[in-house]
Protein backbone atom coordinates (compact mmCIF):
# COMPACT_ATOMS: atom_id res chain seq x y z
CA UNK A 1 0.00 0.00 0.00
CA UNK A 2 2.84 2.36 0.93
CA UNK A 3 4.63 1.57 -2.36
CA UNK A 4 1.45 2.32 -4.31
CA UNK A 5 1.03 5.66 -2.55
CA UNK A 6 4.67 6.53 -3.18
CA UNK A 7 4.33 5.66 -6.88
CA UNK A 8 1.15 7.73 -7.17
CA UNK A 9 2.83 10.68 -5.45
CA UNK A 10 5.84 10.42 -7.78
CA UNK A 11 3.59 10.23 -10.85
CA UNK A 12 1.60 13.27 -9.69
CA UNK A 13 4.78 15.25 -9.06
CA UNK A 14 6.13 14.31 -12.51
CA UNK A 15 2.88 15.34 -14.21
CA UNK A 16 2.90 18.64 -12.33
CA UNK A 17 6.49 19.34 -13.36
CA UNK A 18 5.75 18.48 -17.00
CA UNK A 19 2.72 20.78 -17.08
CA UNK A 20 4.77 23.59 -15.50
CA UNK A 21 7.31 23.28 -18.30
CA UNK A 22 4.82 23.88 -21.12
CA UNK A 23 1.68 25.91 -21.76
CA UNK A 24 -0.91 26.40 -24.50
CA UNK A 25 -3.17 29.48 -24.65
CA UNK A 26 -6.33 30.15 -26.62
CA UNK A 27 -6.79 33.87 -27.36
CA UNK A 28 -8.72 36.19 -29.63
CA UNK A 29 -10.41 39.51 -30.37
CA UNK A 30 -13.97 40.21 -31.53
CA UNK A 31 -14.51 43.73 -32.89
CA UNK A 32 -17.71 44.89 -34.63
CA UNK A 33 -18.85 48.43 -35.50
CA UNK A 34 -21.65 50.33 -37.18
CA UNK A 35 -19.90 52.24 -39.99
CA UNK A 36 -20.83 54.82 -42.60
CA UNK A 37 -18.50 55.68 -45.51
CA UNK A 38 -18.56 58.03 -48.48
CA UNK A 39 -16.33 58.04 -51.54
CA UNK A 40 -17.05 60.57 -54.24
CA UNK A 41 -20.69 60.07 -55.25
CA UNK A 42 -20.97 56.76 -53.41
CA UNK A 43 -22.00 56.18 -49.81
CA UNK A 44 -22.81 53.12 -47.78
CA UNK A 45 -23.83 52.02 -44.28
CA UNK A 46 -22.15 48.89 -43.00
CA UNK A 47 -21.96 46.54 -40.06
CA UNK A 48 -18.19 46.28 -40.20
CA UNK A 49 -15.37 44.59 -38.33
CA UNK A 50 -11.92 45.61 -37.11
CA UNK A 51 -12.68 49.24 -36.24
CA UNK A 52 -10.45 49.30 -33.14
CA UNK A 53 -8.53 46.01 -33.32
CA UNK A 54 -8.21 43.17 -35.82
CA UNK A 55 -10.67 40.37 -35.06
CA UNK A 56 -8.78 37.11 -34.67
CA UNK A 57 -8.63 33.65 -33.14
CA UNK A 58 -5.35 32.08 -32.17
CA UNK A 59 -3.36 29.50 -30.26
CA UNK A 60 0.11 29.95 -28.80
CA UNK A 61 2.32 27.83 -26.62
CA UNK A 62 5.76 27.54 -25.05
CA UNK A 63 7.74 24.48 -23.92
CA UNK A 64 10.75 24.68 -21.62
CA UNK A 65 13.47 22.48 -23.10
CA UNK A 66 15.89 23.06 -20.24
CA UNK A 67 19.24 24.83 -20.14
CA UNK A 68 17.58 28.18 -20.88
CA UNK A 69 16.19 26.97 -24.23
CA UNK A 70 12.49 27.13 -25.07
CA UNK A 71 10.37 26.14 -28.05
CA UNK A 72 7.19 27.97 -29.03
CA UNK A 73 4.47 28.15 -31.63
CA UNK A 74 1.94 30.81 -32.67
CA UNK A 75 -1.09 30.15 -34.90
CA UNK A 76 -3.40 33.13 -35.50
CA UNK A 77 -6.20 33.53 -38.04
CA UNK A 78 -8.31 36.48 -39.18
CA UNK A 79 -12.09 36.50 -39.02
CA UNK A 80 -14.85 38.87 -40.07
CA UNK A 81 -16.92 39.02 -36.91
CA UNK A 82 -19.85 40.69 -38.72
CA UNK A 83 -20.38 37.60 -40.87
CA UNK A 84 -18.49 34.85 -39.03
CA UNK A 85 -16.30 34.20 -42.07
CA UNK A 86 -12.67 34.73 -43.02
CA UNK A 87 -11.83 38.04 -44.76
CA UNK A 88 -11.74 37.80 -48.54
CA UNK A 89 -9.31 40.69 -48.94
CA UNK A 90 -6.35 42.05 -47.04
CA UNK A 91 -4.30 45.24 -47.03
CA UNK A 92 -1.06 43.37 -47.62
CA UNK A 93 -1.49 43.50 -51.36
CA UNK A 94 -0.41 40.12 -52.62
CA UNK A 95 -0.19 37.51 -49.89
CA UNK A 96 -3.45 37.90 -47.98
CA UNK A 97 -3.74 34.09 -47.70
CA UNK A 98 -7.52 34.52 -47.54
CA UNK A 99 -8.00 30.79 -48.09
CA UNK A 100 -5.69 29.91 -45.21
CA UNK A 101 -6.71 29.15 -41.65
CA UNK A 102 -3.94 31.11 -39.95
CA UNK A 103 -3.40 34.06 -42.31
CA UNK A 104 -2.21 36.48 -39.62
CA UNK A 105 0.64 34.42 -38.21
CA UNK A 106 1.88 30.84 -38.33
CA UNK A 107 5.30 30.40 -36.75
CA UNK A 108 7.46 28.02 -34.74
CA UNK A 109 10.32 29.36 -32.61
CA UNK A 110 13.39 28.54 -30.58
CA UNK A 111 14.13 31.05 -27.80
CA UNK A 112 16.91 31.64 -25.33
CA UNK A 113 19.14 34.28 -23.79
CA UNK A 114 20.58 34.81 -27.26
CA UNK A 115 17.21 35.88 -28.74
CA UNK A 116 14.56 34.14 -30.84
CA UNK A 117 14.75 32.24 -34.12
CA UNK A 118 11.31 32.32 -35.76
CA UNK A 119 10.15 30.40 -38.87
CA UNK A 120 6.91 30.79 -40.84
CA UNK A 121 4.45 33.52 -41.85
CA UNK A 122 4.85 36.74 -39.90
CA UNK A 123 4.76 40.56 -39.91
CA UNK A 124 7.57 42.13 -41.92
CA UNK A 125 9.97 44.45 -40.04
CA UNK A 126 9.00 47.44 -42.22
CA UNK A 127 5.33 47.19 -41.16
CA UNK A 128 5.92 47.29 -37.41
CA UNK A 129 6.49 51.07 -37.26
CA UNK A 130 3.14 51.68 -38.98
CA UNK A 131 1.14 49.70 -36.46
CA UNK A 132 3.13 50.51 -33.28
CA UNK A 133 3.17 54.30 -33.61
CA UNK A 134 -0.33 54.76 -35.10
CA UNK A 135 -2.81 55.28 -32.20
CA UNK A 136 -5.51 53.73 -34.42
CA UNK A 137 -3.39 50.59 -34.80
CA UNK A 138 -3.68 50.46 -38.62
CA UNK A 139 -7.34 49.37 -38.42
CA UNK A 140 -10.67 51.13 -38.92
CA UNK A 141 -11.60 54.26 -40.84
CA UNK A 142 -8.84 56.31 -39.17
CA UNK A 143 -5.85 54.06 -39.82
CA UNK A 144 -2.73 55.70 -41.23
CA UNK A 145 -2.40 52.90 -43.78
CA UNK A 146 -5.41 54.35 -45.63
CA UNK A 147 -2.72 56.45 -47.33
CA UNK A 148 -0.04 53.79 -47.45
CA UNK A 149 -0.86 50.50 -49.10
CA UNK A 150 -2.27 51.44 -52.48
CA UNK A 151 0.86 50.27 -54.29
CA UNK A 152 -0.55 46.81 -55.00
CA UNK A 153 -1.61 46.40 -58.62
CA UNK A 154 0.62 49.21 -59.87
CA UNK A 155 3.21 46.84 -61.28
CA UNK A 156 2.09 44.79 -64.31
CA UNK A 157 3.34 41.23 -64.00
CA UNK A 158 4.16 41.59 -60.31
CA UNK A 159 2.95 42.49 -56.84
CA UNK A 160 4.22 43.83 -53.54
CA UNK A 161 3.02 41.19 -51.12
CA UNK A 162 5.38 41.98 -48.22
CA UNK A 163 3.92 45.34 -47.18
CA UNK A 164 2.37 43.76 -44.07
CA UNK A 165 3.34 40.08 -43.86
CA UNK A 166 5.47 37.60 -45.72
CA UNK A 167 5.32 33.84 -46.24
CA UNK A 168 8.18 31.35 -45.90
CA UNK A 169 10.29 33.54 -43.61
CA UNK A 170 13.29 32.99 -41.37
CA UNK A 171 13.52 35.69 -38.70
CA UNK A 172 15.77 36.55 -35.80
CA UNK A 173 14.70 38.78 -32.86
CA UNK A 174 17.23 40.34 -30.50
CA UNK A 175 17.03 39.58 -26.75
CA UNK A 176 16.44 42.37 -24.20
CA UNK A 177 19.49 44.64 -24.42
CA UNK A 178 19.06 47.70 -22.21
CA UNK A 179 16.22 49.15 -24.23
CA UNK A 180 17.51 48.14 -27.66
CA UNK A 181 15.34 45.83 -29.78
CA UNK A 182 15.39 44.60 -33.36
CA UNK A 183 14.77 41.86 -35.88
CA UNK A 184 16.06 40.47 -39.15
CA UNK A 185 13.96 38.67 -41.76
CA UNK A 186 14.66 36.74 -44.95
CA UNK A 187 11.90 35.05 -46.90
CA UNK A 188 12.13 32.43 -49.62
CA UNK A 189 10.26 33.69 -52.68
CA UNK A 190 9.63 30.19 -54.06
CA UNK A 191 8.94 31.69 -57.51
CA UNK A 192 6.07 33.87 -56.23
CA UNK A 193 6.43 37.49 -57.38
CA UNK A 194 6.37 40.00 -54.56
CA UNK A 195 7.05 37.59 -51.69
CA UNK A 196 10.87 37.51 -51.48
CA UNK A 197 12.04 40.03 -48.88
CA UNK A 198 15.23 40.92 -47.03
CA UNK A 199 14.48 43.29 -44.15
CA UNK A 200 15.51 44.49 -40.69
CA UNK A 201 14.29 46.79 -37.90
CA UNK A 202 16.23 48.37 -35.03
CA UNK A 203 14.85 50.43 -32.17
CA UNK A 204 15.41 51.81 -28.68
CA UNK A 205 12.80 52.29 -25.96
CA UNK A 206 13.63 53.74 -22.55
CA UNK A 207 11.58 55.88 -20.20
CA UNK A 208 9.24 58.17 -22.17
CA UNK A 209 11.00 57.67 -25.51
CA UNK A 210 10.66 55.02 -28.23
CA UNK A 211 12.27 55.31 -31.67
CA UNK A 212 12.77 52.74 -34.44
CA UNK A 213 13.86 52.51 -38.06
CA UNK A 214 13.26 49.76 -40.63
CA UNK A 215 14.36 48.88 -44.15
CA UNK A 216 13.47 46.14 -46.61
CA UNK A 217 13.81 45.19 -50.25
CA UNK A 218 11.31 42.97 -52.07
CA UNK A 219 11.52 41.23 -55.44
CA UNK A 220 8.37 42.69 -57.01
CA UNK A 221 9.09 41.06 -60.38
CA UNK A 222 12.09 38.97 -61.50
CA UNK A 223 13.72 42.17 -62.80
CA UNK A 224 12.31 44.88 -60.48
CA UNK A 225 12.97 45.30 -56.75
CA UNK A 226 11.04 47.46 -54.35
CA UNK A 227 12.70 49.33 -51.50
CA UNK A 228 10.70 50.21 -48.39
CA UNK A 229 12.11 52.14 -45.42
CA UNK A 230 10.71 54.18 -42.56
CA UNK A 231 11.53 55.77 -39.21
CA UNK A 232 9.19 56.61 -36.34
CA UNK A 233 9.23 57.66 -32.72
CA UNK A 234 7.09 58.62 -29.75
CA UNK A 235 7.44 60.75 -26.60
CA UNK A 236 5.18 60.21 -23.60
CA UNK A 237 4.60 63.27 -21.39
CA UNK A 238 2.21 64.35 -18.65
CA UNK A 239 0.16 65.96 -21.44
CA UNK A 240 -0.20 62.79 -23.53
CA UNK A 241 1.83 60.85 -26.07
CA UNK A 242 3.21 62.48 -29.23
CA UNK A 243 4.32 60.34 -32.20
CA UNK A 244 5.65 60.87 -35.72
CA UNK A 245 6.31 58.66 -38.74
CA UNK A 246 8.10 59.10 -42.08
CA UNK A 247 8.49 56.45 -44.78
CA UNK A 248 9.32 55.90 -48.44
CA UNK A 249 8.41 53.11 -50.88
CA UNK A 250 10.29 53.01 -54.20
CA UNK A 251 9.58 50.59 -57.04
CA UNK A 252 10.90 51.17 -60.55
CA UNK A 253 10.10 54.85 -61.27
CA UNK A 254 7.37 54.99 -58.63
CA UNK A 255 8.04 56.80 -55.35
CA UNK A 256 5.51 56.92 -52.53
CA UNK A 257 6.30 59.19 -49.55
CA UNK A 258 4.23 58.97 -46.36
CA UNK A 259 4.27 60.81 -43.07
CA UNK A 260 1.92 61.30 -40.15
CA UNK A 261 1.78 63.00 -36.76
CA UNK A 262 -0.18 61.44 -33.90
CA UNK A 263 -1.41 62.34 -30.43
CA UNK A 264 -2.92 60.16 -27.69
CA UNK A 265 -4.35 61.41 -24.39
CA UNK A 266 -5.53 58.97 -21.67
CA UNK A 267 -8.09 60.41 -19.22
CA UNK A 268 -9.27 57.77 -16.78
CA UNK A 269 -11.15 55.11 -18.73
CA UNK A 270 -11.08 57.34 -21.84
CA UNK A 271 -8.35 57.51 -24.47
CA UNK A 272 -8.55 60.33 -27.01
CA UNK A 273 -6.72 59.94 -30.34
CA UNK A 274 -5.88 62.15 -33.31
CA UNK A 275 -3.68 61.87 -36.40
CA UNK A 276 -2.84 63.93 -39.47
CA UNK A 277 -0.96 62.41 -42.40
CA UNK A 278 -0.06 62.97 -46.04
CA UNK A 279 1.06 60.85 -48.99
CA UNK A 280 2.83 62.04 -52.16
CA UNK A 281 3.21 59.65 -55.08
CA UNK A 282 5.30 60.41 -58.16
CA UNK A 283 6.63 58.46 -61.13
CA UNK A 284 4.71 56.30 -63.59
CA UNK A 285 5.66 52.62 -64.00
CA UNK A 286 5.41 51.22 -67.51
CA UNK A 287 1.87 50.15 -68.41
CA UNK A 288 0.18 52.18 -65.63
CA UNK A 289 -2.02 55.24 -66.19
CA UNK A 290 -0.62 58.45 -64.74
CA UNK A 291 -4.00 59.22 -63.13
CA UNK A 292 -3.60 56.07 -61.03
CA UNK A 293 0.09 56.30 -60.22
CA UNK A 294 0.55 59.99 -59.44
CA UNK A 295 -1.00 62.41 -56.99
CA UNK A 296 -1.19 63.16 -53.31
CA UNK A 297 -3.69 62.97 -50.49
CA UNK A 298 -4.09 63.97 -46.85
CA UNK A 299 -6.05 62.47 -43.97
CA UNK A 300 -7.23 63.71 -40.60
CA UNK A 301 -8.67 61.28 -38.05
CA UNK A 302 -10.01 61.68 -34.53
CA UNK A 303 -11.42 59.09 -32.18
CA UNK A 304 -11.86 57.76 -28.68
CA UNK A 305 -11.80 54.50 -26.74
CA UNK A 306 -13.70 53.98 -23.49
CA UNK A 307 -12.59 50.95 -21.47
CA UNK A 308 -15.47 49.15 -19.78
CA UNK A 309 -12.94 46.66 -18.38
CA UNK A 310 -9.46 45.38 -19.15
CA UNK A 311 -10.90 43.29 -22.00
CA UNK A 312 -13.92 45.24 -23.29
CA UNK A 313 -14.10 48.72 -24.79
CA UNK A 314 -16.41 51.06 -26.68
CA UNK A 315 -14.92 53.24 -29.43
CA UNK A 316 -15.68 55.81 -32.09
CA UNK A 317 -13.64 57.18 -35.01
CA UNK A 318 -14.09 59.83 -37.71
CA UNK A 319 -11.79 60.24 -40.73
CA UNK A 320 -11.65 62.56 -43.75
CA UNK A 321 -9.41 62.08 -46.79
CA UNK A 322 -8.75 64.74 -49.42
CA UNK A 323 -7.55 63.21 -52.68
CA UNK A 324 -5.69 65.03 -55.44
CA UNK A 325 -5.61 62.70 -58.42
CA UNK A 326 -5.20 59.58 -56.32
CA UNK A 327 -7.82 57.11 -55.06
CA UNK A 328 -7.08 56.60 -51.39
CA UNK A 329 -10.16 55.93 -49.27
CA UNK A 330 -11.18 55.48 -45.65
CA UNK A 331 -12.28 51.89 -46.26
CA UNK A 332 -13.58 49.63 -49.01
CA UNK A 333 -17.12 50.24 -50.25
CA UNK A 334 -18.74 46.86 -50.80
CA UNK A 335 -19.84 46.58 -54.41
CA UNK A 336 -21.80 43.91 -56.24
CA UNK A 337 -20.97 45.47 -59.59
CA UNK A 338 -18.11 47.62 -60.84
CA UNK A 339 -15.92 48.77 -57.96
CA UNK A 340 -17.08 52.32 -57.15
CA UNK A 341 -13.79 53.18 -55.51
CA UNK A 342 -12.03 53.05 -58.91
CA UNK A 343 -12.79 56.79 -59.20
CA UNK A 344 -9.75 59.04 -58.85
CA UNK A 345 -9.49 62.46 -57.28
CA UNK A 346 -12.60 62.03 -55.11
CA UNK A 347 -12.65 62.81 -51.39
CA UNK A 348 -13.52 60.13 -48.86
CA UNK A 349 -15.09 60.18 -45.41
CA UNK A 350 -16.02 57.61 -42.80
CA UNK A 351 -17.12 57.23 -39.20
CA UNK A 352 -17.91 54.28 -36.97
CA UNK A 353 -18.95 53.31 -33.44
CA UNK A 354 -18.25 49.84 -32.13
CA UNK A 355 -17.45 47.32 -29.41
CA UNK A 356 -14.18 45.41 -28.94
CA UNK A 357 -13.76 42.40 -26.68
CA UNK A 358 -10.58 40.38 -26.18
CA UNK A 359 -10.09 37.03 -24.48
Amino acid sequence: MKKSLLALAALTAFAGAASAQSSVTLFGVIDVSARYVEYGNYDQGQLATDGNASSRLGFRGVEDLGGGLKAGFWLEGSLSADTGTQPLTSIDGGTSNAAGIFQRRATVSLMGGWGELRLGRDYTPTFWNWTVFDPFGTVGVGQSTNLALEVAGLFPGGSYGTLVRANNTVGYHLPAMGGFYGQLMQSFGEDVNGNKITSFRLGWAAGPFNVAGAWGTTEVTPTVDGDNWNIAGSWTTAFGKFAAFYGMIEVDSLEQENWFLAYTLPIGAWTLKATYGEVDRSGVPAGVAATVAQGDASQIAVGFTYDLSKRTALYGTYSQIENNGTRFRTTNIVSNGAAPYAQTGQDAMGYEFGVRHSF
